[in-house]
């Protein structure tokens, strides 16, 4: 199977999950559920779905189990979304092609639908649905709080915020997005490992793999910002050099910057030696994030 395919088949499945977890409903709180809805369904390329699917497989986790807890961290990478797309925060129109929620709806409406699905994953993953274990469940709450908060995406955010106004050198970049971006890809990788009872060394291996592909995924799409076309992207490009951000392209260069890719390729790929020709699909997902078009 082509990574192209198993990236379709892994969206399709946790669309049909997503869809299943938040239906539609009827009352005063429809708005907000329709705008929670309209974030999470509209779209988008689900790979830390997939990420989390795949290192699940290796371990034999329940495919049930797998697709919850993919869910679950598809709601809160939408939640962060919605509350990017803000005014106060990137102040952006598009997303994924469409209007971004505030503009479809309201700014109010916008950021209760992002703190609905924020806490909606930490329902998902605290329901006995999605893991028998309730040891297993409260180590994926507790893994996946440490990557969204303070010292993870939410960390990392506020430092993207103070980079409009102070100037940034490469150490700092790269601590920013392992913050904003690293970490909820690395709870995606190592979620599967922490459903599958994995030995600590193996979940190790995970999140090292996991945070080198965060980085050759910004660096993507620092590129594609400065490269990019919008309309085949689905959102404005070039917003960081119009603000004076720095980013890895703005100090690197765009000739370094694809060199320093083709470094991670190999790097990234060697931290999942220990798991043989079951981590097929997640080395192929190396190619594919430095590939990407959009």
């Amino acid at each position: 199977m082509s990574i192209e395919r198993a990236l379709n088949e892994a969206a399709a499945a946790v669309n049909r999950m997503l869809d299943q977890l938040l239906p539609p409903v009827a009352g005063a709180e429809r708005r907000v559920v329709d705008a929670m809805r309209y974030a999470t369904m509209g779209g988008g390329k689900r790979i830390r779905p997939y990420l989390l699917i795949n290192s699940a497989l290796m371990f034999d986790v329940h495919h049930d189990y797998a697709l919850r807890a993919a869910a679950a961290i598809e709601m809160l990478h939408c939640y962060s979304l919605v509350h990017d797309d803000l005014p106060a925060m990137d102040d952006s129109d598009l997303r994924r092609g469409r209007k971004t929620v505030h503009k479809e709806f309201d700014e109010a409406t916008a950021i209760l639908a992002g703190d609905g699905l924020l806490t909606m994953a930490f329902e998902v993953l605290a329901d006995p649905a999605t893991h028998p274990d309730g040891h297993v469940r409260a180590d994926l709450a507790l893994a996946l709080a440490k990557a969204a908060g303070a010292a993870g995406m939410v960390g990392g955010q506020m430092i993207d915020l103070l980079a409009e106004n102070e100037t940034l050198d490469i150490g700092a970049i790269t601590r920013l997005q392992r913050l904003k971006t690293g970490e909820i890809i690395a709870f995606s990788c190592e979620a599967g490992g922490i459903l599958g009872h994995a030995a600590p060394h193996m979940r190790q291996a995970l999140i090292s793999y996991a945070h080198d592909l965060g980085l050759a995924f910004q660096i993507v799409d620092d590129l594609l910002d400065a490269e990019g076309d919008p309309e085949s992207l689905g959102k404005a490009v070039g917003k960081d050099a119009a603000k004076g951000k720095a980013n890895f392209v703005t100090l690197l260069g765009v000739e370094a910057a694809r060199e320093r890719l083709s470094l991670l390729s190999s790097q990234t790929k060697a931290h999942l030696e220990p798991f043989g020709e079951a981590a097929e699909f997640l080395r192929a997902s190396v190619d594919f994030v430095l590939e990407r078009r959009r």
